[in-house]
């Protein structure tokens, strides 16, 4: 089937089915960490994009874009946010130290056009959120989003996350890890909840950035229901999301005819034909926390400071990849029912992210899945081990999260704090 040839719904069927969830033995890791760019001497005041431009100008250039020593793929995003994408691998530790390189890398030639990196949910401080991207693509998703109220511009503009990939599996045991990565997720968003504040007032949520999430378009942002055949669910949810773009040419802008699904498009509906391209398109403008693209994309953790995303790839990978790990987090994580098929708008997922460890019970299974990866990253000798230790006893071991600092910061020095030297 080629990417011009027009779909069927039965061929559209089969396409997702064969390309969302690679079968196989889990093998390789990756994460990607989004931060905020501020100006080192007046964080409250927006950076302009050419001064961001300047400042990756001075990496090696290739056509597709800077080139890392470590080979980390560098993207910015509509609000200005810059992301490091790392190339799989087959340790958790050796992406992590790439990652760790590469983002030395961008901080440095950032410093020294005067600005730095913030790793936080939502941006901390209280300055105007401007939509930098001219893509058609978001030109249409903001009128998109516009039309349910300021949650997808805030989303857009004002948030960042960290995202762990895992391989989705063997045939054997790709449904249990799907449903293991689901049910994991209330412990993620509240472990690791860090984005108390929008324009630098707190919201009264640990993790702003999920509640913005729970109030964006549920077709795309909802997780599919957690049946027995994953692929099947799946390949349902997207022909039944609606349409955010249409791709056109000749700057024709790219909005989609209000309301119209992926389902209804190969049934005629659209201008046009569907091809096999406007698939696989569509798929990448579906934001459940879960995200299958062949492996298994992590989506509902807040950014950290420093390079406190370590952590979370260390306790995903831990309890993904080891048979032993994932057996505890499954025991750990049944005392809090099964919470993701509404992911994120399940009461267990929003007392995640309303309270973050302040919750007794999910402060309980946290800790029992930290204590689960540690023994897993400790057979394995990972170098991850310490990172993760410290973290546990730092946030779930006292009922806290990242969230926590931020607040502190605020109440004691009477403004936000931006975070990436604070320890993780």
């Amino acid at each position: 089937m080629t990417l011009r040839a027009e779909l069927t719904e039965a061929s559209a069927e089969r396409h997702l089915g064969a390309v969302c969830f690679k079968i196989g033995p889990p093998a390789l890791v990756g994460v990607e960490a989004e931060w905020f760019v501020h100006d080192i001497r007046c964080p409250g005041s927006p950076v302009d994009p050419d001064r961001v431009a300047a400042a990756l100008a001075a990496l090696p250039l290739s056509a597709d874009g800077p080139v890392l020593p470590a080979g980390s793929r560098l993207t910015r995003e509509p609000g200005g946010q810059v992301e490091l994408s790392s190339p799989p691998a087959a340790d958790p530790a050796d992406c992590a130290a790439g990652l760790s390189t590469d983002q030395a890398v961008l901080r440095a030639a950032l410093a020294a056009e005067g600005l730095r990196l913030t790793g936080s949910g939502t941006d901390p401080m209280d300055r105007e959120r401007r939509m930098q991207a001219v893509h058609p693509r978001y030109r249409a998703m903001g009128r998109y989003f516009d039309r349910g109220g300021p949650w997808g511009r805030i989303m857009m503009t004002g948030t960042a996350s960290v995202q762990v990939c895992v391989d989705a599996g063997t045939e054997a045991d790709h449904a249990r890890r799907w449903r293991l990565a689901h049910e994991l997720g209330p412990v993620l968003v509240g472990a690791f909840a860090n984005s108390p504040l929008l324009e630098g007032r707190p919201t009264g949520w640990k993790s702003t950035r999920q509640l913005v999430w729970s109030r964006m378009d549920p077709s795309r942002t909802l997780a599919p229901p957690l049946s027995a055949d994953p692929s099947d669910a799946w390949t349902r949810y997207v022909l039944d999301a609606a349409l955010l773009c249409v791709r056109r040419p000749d700057g024709l802008p790219w909005d989609a005819p209000a309301g119209l699904t992926f389902r209804e498009w190969l049934r005629g509906a659209g201008e046009r034909p569907a091809v096999l391209a406007d698939l696989d398109y569509h798929r990448t403008t579906l934001f459940p926390p879960v995200r299958p693209r062949g492996h298994l994309e992590l989506r509902m953790i807040d950014a950290q400071p420093g390079e406190g995303w370590r952590v979370p790839l260390a306790l995903v990978s831990a309890l993904l990849d080891d048979p032993r790990a994932a057996d505890e987090a499954r025991a750990a994580l049944e005392r809090l029912g099964h919470a993701g098929s509404r992911a994120p708008r399940s009461g267990l997922w929003r007392r995640a992210a309303a309270l973050g460890m302040a919750d007794p019970d999910l402060r309980r299974a946290a800790l029992l899945c930290f204590a689960a990866a540690e023994r897993a990253l400790s057979r394995r000798g990972s170098e991850l081990r310490t990172a993760l230790v410290e973290f546990a006893e730092r946030y779930p071991a006292r009922g806290r999260c990242p969230a926590d600092d931020q607040l502190a910061a605020l109440r004691t020095g009477g403004g936000p704090a931006l975070q990436e030297d604070a320890p993780c």
